[in-house]
């Protein structure tokens, strides 16, 4: 496609119609693979914004004068319907975020889907409880929802973590405005039809698209909205806390990470670098708990850096809708640029590049999968998040000097740790400052699970019985009985 006008245009989603931006502007979205446009997406305004906000809470009490099991049931519908239209949405996830197909297929749907049917079934369960404080009184709680959500999606996993978001709020009885990330607004807005199509009434979720600093700031900042959640950067994490406190909005803040991968010498190595290469190449490095610190004990340094540039060198990188292709391009120019200024820096730091660090091909913001060796634990790529296929190999000595490299970056995200022996594992992982802590294994997350970091990996926890929490406000009440 040549010009603009044989793309499609993408409106906003507010109460429960397509509708044009206010300004009439839009901006051309890029495949990562080939960097020719894709489509061409509402760049939503702050007016926009207010209008979806005014939609959201004229929908709260449509939303919650329904039974909770009916609610219950429509969410479920939804989560039939992403499995009925999984291949489309795996195709707009792939072109829209250069995300391998199989990878798409194998992970980010199927967790979308299972994420909303998970929830669904919580929309009957959220109870208070009778607290019998007197004699005289029938006291108890109840749950209620927080109100209107504004929810903030990275590009990372667009379809994943915005579902991680929608599912639970909806299910709590909370309407929604939903910001995706400026350059991956696609499935947001398939998602957005697909909600309306199982029934969800209109203005309940509206999906807004546009700049951060436009449509973004606006959400923080509107004093009708009353919870905000954002998964992305710390930098912008800060700016969310700042803004946000202007009607004191509650925040969930999920943030970076520089997460260790600790292998000690009586580990299974080959399953130990196996999992390390998944845990640093997948999804081209783009991975909040991405395993970029690799800490390997000093006996076995020298083998695990050699089979993790072997396994590094065997991934096929290339087009997303090849079937064998298992690493795809970075999302855009501009987090290519970011990555490779990184291997610059190690190099300048004295670290060692054994394999890649370059740019592959002109076309495609693809970037080869990068090890470095002889990394210390003060030089930046070891402390700062890269957010690309770039790993870093630091020795330790011991278990003690294990840990204290490991907890000693401002992130807490993640964390892995590698070795037969059950007595060490399990005080490690004790002993490590992480949300979460894999045990000869690394990367698996659930719904059912919790998932947060504290720090500069931010606050709050996702997922499982926390997020009815994130999503509602306890209220007391008390019903005097007269004697």
């Amino acid at each position: 496609m040549d010009t603009e006008t044989d793309l499609r245009r993408h409106d906003l989603l507010i109460d429960g119609k397509r509708v044009p931006p206010g300004t009439g502007e839009y901006s051309i979205n890029i495949n990562p693979a080939t960097e020719e446009p894709i489509a061409l997406v509402a760049q939503g305004s702050a007016q926009d914004v207010d209008t979806a906000v005014r939609a959201a809470r004229a929908a709260l009490k449509v939303w919650n004068g329904m039974r909770a099991a009916e609610r219950g049931r429509i969410l479920m519908r939804f989560s039939e319907l992403l499995r009925e239209h999984q291949d489309d949405i795996v195709a707009l996830e792939s072109l829209d975020a250069g995300k391998p197909l199989a990878a798409v297929k194998r992970q980010d749907v199927p967790s979308a889907i299972d994420t909303l049917a998970y929830y669904a079934g919580w929309c009957d369960k959220i109870n208070g409880q009778v607290v019998p404080v007197r004699p005289d009184a029938l006291t108890y709680t109840v749950r209620e929802p927080v109100g209107v959500v504004g929810a903030i999606v990275p590009w990372n996993f667009p379809l994943m973590i915005g579902m991680w978001k929608i599912a639970p709020a909806l299910a709590c009885g909370c309407t929604m405005v939903v910001k995706p990330a400026e350059i991956t607004p696609l499935s947001a807005l398939r998602v957005g039809e697909l909600a309306l199509e199982a029934g969800v009434p209109p203005g309940v979720l509206n999906i807004v698209t546009g700049k951060g600093r436009v449509v973004g700031d606006a959400i923080v900042a509107h004093p009708d909205i009353d919870k905000v959640t954002f998964t992305g950067s710390p930098s912008v994490g800060r700016g969310i806390l700042q803004g946000a406190a202007g009607n004191f909005k509650r925040v969930t803040l999920e943030l970076g990470g520089k997460s260790a991968n600790v292998i000690f010498a009586d580990a299974n190595i080959d399953n130990a670098v196996r999992a390390a290469a998944s845990g640093i190449f997948f999804n081209t490095g783009q991975v909040c708990s991405a395993g970029s610190r690799i800490l390997a004990h000093r006996d076995v340094y020298d083998d695990v850096v050699e089979r993790l540039a072997a396994r590094a060198k065997a991934i096929k990188v290339g087009d997303p809708a090849e079937r064998d292709t298992t690493m795809g391009p970075l999302v855009s120019a501009a987090q290519m640029k970011t990555v490779l200024d990184y291997v610059d820096i190690g190099k300048g730091e004295g670290a060692s590049m054994v394999t890649g660090g370059a740019r592959i091909g002109q076309k495609g913001f693809f970037v080869e999968p990068t090890v470095f060796a002889n990394v210390e634990h003060d030089m930046r790529i070891s402390q700062e998040e890269i957010f690309g296929p770039v790993a870093s190999v630091v020795r330790f000595d011991d278990e003690e000097d294990a840990v204290r490299i490991a907890n000693g970056t401002a992130y807490s995200l993640a964390a892995g740790v590698w070795s037969a022996d059950i007595g060490r594992v399990h005080r490690v992982a004790h002993a490590l400052r992480a949300g979460t802590v894999w045990i000869n294994t690394y990367g698996y997350t659930d719904v059912r699970l919790p998932w947060g970091g504290s720090g500069d990996s931010g606050f709050g926890r996702e997922h499982g019985d926390v997020a009815i929490e994130n999503f509602t406000e306890p209220k007391a009440i008390w019903l005097a009985i007269e004697h």
